[in-house]
């Protein structure tokens, strides 16, 4: 308890004087992993916090947010298509930037080396850990990510709920685990060959472990305080729109402690760059309300549609 309390009381200290800074940088590294589940290398981006580097101040600890990417897309995504560079320079948080190729970040029921949920969860983080000083408890860690990245985020959360303050999907492709060529829905043909790859036959098992729905809608009364708080968004012009109110409906039901938002905008990286301005916000104020920002943080966006529980 002194030990958490000195960290707390060192980070405070420490993000007062670099707010006086103004001027730093943020600083991004590339990890090149060998991955022994999947057996390939899976790099991963890291953006360091503005005061990380700076001498002197090296037993200072950092939560993370680990931010997944979507369907068609890799670990660089987030800093090659969007200003998250620039957008984390407001928080003292470490954001990692996971491959996930097109696991839909879990294990596949047809390919045995495809193991994304166990890799994310047996071996990036404790990589990332051993690497980075970071806080190693549930309390400094918070996952997101947009559409595939999205619906593995919120897997995460209800799946590993001790491992998470928050979790975050922008554009979730929620009903992956359901998707069959008998219950298609919208942009079939480009969701289905990784989708059958992943969950396999319409009965498989995997399937069953993976429905995000069933899976909040099962979830027993009593392990819902565990849950960390979840926060979804999609755009008014986006496919996925039904499957996210549905979701949210279904946490609605159960009291799940949630904020759900409905805004102007497409599946594509112009809304998503917005987005991530609005869950680094929530991130920052979940993981770490002792800490104060490098530089007054932008102010919260406007939504057209809200449910919280």
């Amino acid at each position: 308890m002194k030990r958490t309390a000195r960290t707390l009381f060192l980070a405070l200290l420490f993000s007062v004087v670099a707010y006086g800074q103004g001027a730093a940088q943020t600083s991004v590294e590339t990890v090149q992993f060998k991955s022994k589940l999947i057996g390939a290398t899976l790099p991963y981006s890291v953006v360091l916090p503005t005061t990380y580097n700076i001498e002197g101040h090296g037993t200072l600890r950092y939560p993370v947010l680990y931010l997944l990417h979507g369907l068609a897309g890799h670990y660089d995504n987030w800093l090659s298509k969007t200003k998250l560079k620039d957008y984390a320079a407001a928080y003292q948080i470490i954001i990692v930037t996971p491959e996930g190729n097109d696991s839909w970040y879990t294990d596949s029921a047809t390919v045995p080396t495809d193991k994304y949920e166990s890799y994310i969860m047996q071996e990036l983080i404790p990589d990332v850990e051993s690497r980075y000083r970071t806080i190693k408890t549930r309390e400094g860690r918070a996952i997101a990510g947009l559409s595939m990245g999205g619906y593995g985020a919120l897997k995460f959360a209800v799946k590993y709920p001790n491992k998470f303050i928050f979790a975050a999907s922008m554009s979730g492709a929620l009903d992956a685990a359901v998707r069959t060529d008998a219950n298609p829905k919208n942009v079939w043909s480009f969701l289905r060959p990784s989708i059958l790859q992943t969950y396999g036959a319409t009965d498989s098992p995997v399937r069953a472990a993976n429905d995000l729905h069933k899976l909040f809608r099962e979830l027993p009364a009593e392990r819902i305080a565990s849950l960390p708080f979840l926060y979804l968004d999609c755009g008014t012009e986006d496919g996925f729109l039904a499957t996210n109110r549905e979701l949210a409906t279904i946490l609605l039901e159960r009291k799940i402690p949630h904020e759900f938002r409905e805004l102007p905008g497409k599946h594509d990286w112009a809304y998503w760059d917005s987005e991530v301005q609005e869950v680094l916000r929530i991130a920052h104020r979940k993981l770490s309300t002792w800490q104060m920002p490098t530089k007054p943080m932008p102010p919260a966006r406007r939504q057209t549609v809200s449910y919280s529980g």
